[in-house]
């Protein structure tokens, strides 16, 4: 298990190490002089002289990712040319919005999906069956931003039953959840169709495999079959899907942000480019990135508790 846990955590430290490159690289391969655009509408040598000073840009490029990485391993990622502020404390403030929302998503998505993908394969080639199986293609066609306009139109316009954009803390958890809800189901219900359809595959692979037929040669009830044996090794392919599917989940989240006007960090990362604030742009990517890697290190330490297989090949391997 030990060998385990420091093999993932070595893959994981060499795939934060790439992606400080590529966010870095990726920052500044963007058109435009990053100092001409900090500038506003001076664009005097002097100022755009004591501009690349203040910001390092006027250093090497190896130099600057150098400094860049060393500040950010001590939490300082920089200040803000547009609010003047440390963009490490927009992100902390911003974080918590977006990691609700992501949660709640999560939730939509599993309470949608995997009660779906059982009844579609218990009930295989049944109506329920077919009922699901158009469900989910529903959910994976429909685009986001087009669902969150749709129930902005029902549910806050013809049924002013929700509010149709804007945030509140969860000091007041009435509110948050009425502000939340849609938001959450329309970023949940992409996933939900994905988890339905490979929870229905894996369901009805486990129902088919020998100690299933064991389970039920020995009396065993139905609901004890599905629910304790052919359940449990398929949620492995449910928490695998949920691990691949975070990092749509968080792309999904700057448009759902965008739309619902949430002040979380896919807002702020659209708000970042238009501006064309690059420390800030550059501070959530890296941090979206690290809570990406960090999600799936939790995935692969998941695996490890729902297959003990997974954790032995691993070892030996």
């Amino acid at each position: 298990m030990l060998w385990f846990l420091l093999r993932r955590l070595g893959v994981s430290l060499i795939t934060l190490a790439a992606a400080t490159v590529v966010v870095f690289v990726g920052v500044r391969a963007l058109p435009g002089d990053p100092a001409v655009a900090m500038s506003a509408e001076s664009s005097s040598p002097e100022v755009l002289a004591a501009i690349r000073a203040e910001y390092g840009l006027d250093k090497p490029m190896l130099v600057q990712y150098g400094l860049w990485v060393g500040h950010a391993l001590q939490g300082d990622l920089g200040k803000s040319p547009t609010s003047g502020l440390p963009v490490a404390q927009a992100v902390l403030e911003r974080l918590p919005i977006t990691f609700e929302l992501t949660v709640l998503a999560l939730l939509v998505a599993v309470v949608i999906g995997v009660p779906l993908g059982i009844v579609a394969a218990v009930r295989r080639g049944s109506v329920l069956d077919y009922l699901c199986s158009t469900a989910a293609l529903a959910g994976l066609s429909v685009p986001n931003f087009w669902l969150g306009i749709l129930l902005i139109l029902a549910f806050a316009v013809h049924l002013p039953w929700l509010p149709a954009s804007g945030f509140v803390p969860l000091t007041d958890p009435i509110g948050n959840l009425s502000h939340m809800l849609m938001p959450a189901v329309v970023l949940g219900t992409g996933l939900a169709a994905v988890i339905m359809r490979q929870m229905r595959s894996a369901m009805l692979e486990s129902l088919s495999a020998d100690y299933v037929r064991t389970a039920r040669a020995k009396g065993m009830s139905e609901r004890v079959v599905v629910g304790l044996h052919a359940l449990r090794n398929s949620l492995v392919t449910v928490v695998t899907v949920v691990g691949l599917q975070l990092g749509a989940l968080i792309s999904g989240a700057v448009i759902t942000e965008q739309i619902f006007v949430i002040p979380g960090i896919g807002k702020m990362t659209i708000d970042s480019v238009f501006s064309r604030d690059y420390p800030s742009l550059q501070g959530v990517v890296l941090v979206t990135a690290t809570g990406y890697i960090l999600a799936n290190l939790l995935v692969d330490l998941a695996y490890s508790l729902l297959n003990p297989r997974i954790r032995v090949t691993g070892g030996s391997s």
